[in-house]
């Protein structure tokens, strides 16, 4: 240091107010505390990083007496105490929306397990009818991800006489001794429901047309009935719609877009009852599409009903006790029911014959009937 400078500083300090001289002795100290420690390189602990926010807080010329860092490195230690101290302010507990219960969240994972084919909407349907108040976007959150995408919707079909529309459609079954027998169904737009339902090894025009007659009895038919181009709806089958007062809607050639409803219902059946089991006779065929229908009227949800069944059900609020899976057509549909401990008792009775001991129950196509009764009636409880 040469003598030009030295009086320099004297001077400096000379003139210089006290306090003002008491902060940059303290910044130098602190600095050759840290010059001390017994590393190689000198490393800043925590303490003094937060010595050097505060005092360039405090102090405008702190900048000119420090040596070990670069001033820089302070302005980036007091942006990221800025952020912490923010990211503390805004910690969970605090402020958003409330938690889910885990109770729901529980639920919502053993409706994905139990059908890994139910998606977003079809649980929060479930929900909303078994009284919890979620939203779709939760149901989804909490949702357990299958490989399997989940299947694709249907193109909405909407007319100004949705009440006075029908379907009708056929589809094939393959039975045990590799026959091909026909299913007929009607569909009512309104509510969906199935009017009709039943099964042939022939299909002729006459045949179509006395199903049409079964299903509309005594004045209740519809205005149009929608039908595509299959050769098996004749001139006798138009002769006999005629007569009844029904108008005829023709789909166009490979369209079968434009009966969207029957179309998904057809899909419905297959996908959820006739793909889980081996079809033997028409009589086996017509009393396992019996059981589905029954489970399809009085359970199965849809969207375009608000979220309900075609035969409404009514909200069950959690307090009326734990929620129950019922089998229904198959163990892989199941109808979620709350079952209250002094409340209604289920007894359970099998439409086909129950297995033998040492024998396990079939995975699929294995239908239940549910016959709801009171506590105090004559019925065998069964254990939930």
């Amino acid at each position: 240091m040469g003598p030009i400078h030295m009086i320099f500083v004297f001077f400096r300090l000379l003139f210089r107010r006290q306090a003002e001289l008491a902060v940059e002795n303290l910044a130098l100290r602190q600095q050759l505390a840290v010059l001390e420690h017994k590393s190689k390189r000198p490393r800043l602990r925590k303490r003094d990083r937060i010595f050097w926010v505060w005092l360039s807080r405090l102090w405008a010329g702190w900048r000119s007496v420090l040596v070990i860092v670069q001033p820089d490195t302070v302005v980036r230690w007091h942006r990221d105490g800025f952020r912490l101290y923010w990211r503390w302010k805004s910690r969970a507990g605090k402020v958003g929306r409330p938690r889910i219960e885990p109770e729901i969240r529980k639920l919502i994972r053993r409706m994905c397990r139990e059908d890994p084919s139910w998606g977003a909407p079809r649980i929060h349907s479930e929900l909303r009818l078994l009284g919890y108040d979620v939203s779709e976007t939760t149901v989804d959150k909490y949702m357990i991800r299958h490989r399997k995408p989940p299947p694709q919707t249907w193109r909405t079909f909407l007319d100004n006489h949705l009440t006075d529309i029908v379907a009708i459609d056929f589809f094939t079954v393959p039975t045990a001794t590799f026959k091909v027998l026909f299913a007929f169904v009607v569909l009512r737009h309104h509510r969906r429901h199935i009017v009709h339902f039943n099964v042939t090894a022939r299909p002729t025009a006459e045949w179509t047309a006395q199903q049409i007659i079964e299903a509309f009895p005594d004045n209740t038919a519809p205005r149009f009935l929608i039908r595509d181009r299959d050769s098996i709806h004749g001139e006798f089958f138009r002769q006999r719609v005629k007569h009844m007062g029904i108008e005829e809607v023709v789909i166009a050639y490979r369209s079968p877009w434009q009966s969207p409803y029957v179309k998904r219902l057809i899909g419905s059946i297959r996908r959820e009852c006739l793909d889980r089991c081996i079809i033997l006779n028409q009589r086996h065929l017509r009393r396992i599409v019996a059981g589905y229908l029954d489970y399809y009227h009085k359970s199965r949800t849809h969207l375009s009903l608000s979220r309900n069944s075609p035969v409404e059900r009514e909200v069950e609020p959690p307090e009326r006790g734990r929620v129950l899976a019922v089998p229904q057509v198959n163990p892989s549909n199941a109808d979620k029911q709350n079952i209250g401990p002094g409340g209604a008792v289920y007894d359970l009775s099998d439409t086909w014959p129950r297995p033998r001991a040492g024998h396990h129950r079939p995975s699929d196509g294995w239908h239940v009937r549910i016959r709801q009764r009171r506590a105090d009636s004559s019925c065998r409880p069964t254990r939930g």
